[in-house]
């Protein structure tokens, strides 16, 4: 029989499931509860969060201003990368999810907690994410996920649960939300109730970063975006901190309706979902950083980053961030980013960003080589000899096929 729980680390929001969570916790297994709520630029008030916690008599409470590691240590690195999931998707709520769990373990450890607490569904992702980020940074800690647990399986369930126990349920939770949303500082994603039918077009008053592309401004609008080892420095020539550059990039973004994605997804646990996603600011950056590899970057070096792209976007959407194979990884793209610096211009039009212009100390383009006017560094008739020796073994297969 496992030890029982003195103390618990929950992942609290403030909202409807967590504060659920947070009574089942004190009622199911009798034990202290500490909450913890991440500031990852999800844009909403974080001090009721702490008032509710204190109505609910939680008497430790920590909110943490995660927004500059946020963007400086997972979602640029990760930007080094490239990494699109399953070639689309910016993997917004995936990135955020080791940095949540992180500092979770570190609370645990500074409270004295011996288990912690996520809000995660059995059915998706995210409580892969948490879990492994948990047994990764402390391999001995307990895990409690209640959506596995309790007999809650239902929105009316658990207002009731929550009218009962004297949990404030605000009035838009006391109908079907359309939809359930995740912000952060990256992205914002929509998923569930009206947007579970792949067929039914997402309704446009639901976005919240982005105008409608067909009612973004008539005239383009060009910026620069400035690269220093592979990460982006600044905007227009203003120098900005990871986390100001970008909100930034999302300002800019959202007003030219930039970064909306409708996607079905493959989970990780089996089974395909629908998910929409806002993410502004990462599609200019992303767009920008491919801009300036474009001419820093060797051809076998881009071409190899290319091919482990794909399993590297893959570890983070499955929760594997703190796996030796993602940090293996990530020495190898940062060792491909040492050169990747300039500048990239960019021209943003009703819903489009694309690259107009690059410059840079270290690039590769030549064009004394590339040029169509006469040269002296180039000679057109060793190429003769370099299409006759690849073309050697194509050659002998045909002679050999008589």
């Amino acid at each position: 029989m496992s030890k029982p729980i003195k103390k618990v680390v929950l992942a609290y929001s403030g909202g409807l499931d967590t504060s659920i969570i947070l009574k089942w916790l004190k009622q199911e297994y009798n034990c202290e509860v500490v909450t913890f709520t991440a500031d990852i630029g999800q844009g909403e008030e974080l001090e009721p969060a702490r008032a509710k916690a204190e109505l609910m008599g939680v008497k430790q409470i920590f909110i943490d201003d995660l927004r500059e590691e946020f963007v400086r240590d997972y979602v640029f690195p990760m930007f080094r990368a490239n990494a699109l999931y399953e070639g689309v998707y910016l993997l917004g709520t995936s990135i955020a999810r080791p940095l949540i769990a992180k500092r979770q373990i570190e609370i645990a450890r500074e409270t004295g907690a011996d288990a912690v607490c996520h809000g995660a569904t059995g059915k998706g992702n995210d409580q892969v994410r948490f879990e492994l980020s948990y047994y990764a940074l402390q391999p001995d800690i307990h895990v409690i996920a209640p959506w596995r647990e309790w007999k809650l399986n239902s929105r009316t369930q658990m207002i009731e649960y929550a009218q009962a126990n004297q949990i404030p349920v605000a009035k838009d939770k006391m109908g079907e939300a359309p939809y359930s949303m995740d912000a952060n500082l990256l992205h914002i994603s929509y998923e569930g109730k009206a947007l579970e039918d792949p067929w039914v077009e997402p309704d446009t008053s639901m976005f919240r970063l982005t105008v409608n592309p067909e009612a973004a401004p008539d005239t383009p609008e060009y910026i620069e975006v400035e690269f220093e080892k592979g990460d982006a420095v600044a905007v227009n020539g203003q120098k900005l901190s990871p986390a100001n550059l970008l909100a930034e990039l999302n300002r800019i973004g959202g007003r030219h309706g930039v970064g909306r994605l409708d996607l079905v997804e493959n989970r990780y646990v089996g089974m395909k979902s629908r998910g929409v996603y806002e993410t502004p600011g990462g599609t200019i950056l992303h767009t920008a950083h491919r801009g300036i590899e474009s001419i820093t970057l060797d051809r076998g070096a881009m071409h190899l980053k290319e091919e482990l792209m794909p399993r590297y976007a893959e570890l983070v959407y499955f929760g594997y961030w703190f796996s030796p194979e993602r940090e293996m990884l990530q020495s190898l793209i940062d060792k491909s980013q040492e050169n990747v610096s300039g500048i990239v211009r960019l021209k943003l039009y009703k819903g489009s960003v694309s690259v107009v212009g690059r410059k840079s100390p270290t690039s590769l383009y030549s064009m004394a080589h590339v040029t169509f006017e006469a040269d002296s560094v180039y000679n057109q008739r060793d190429a003769e000899g370099f299409i006759k020796l690849n073309a050697l073994r194509l050659r002998l297969r045909h002679q050999g096929a008589k």
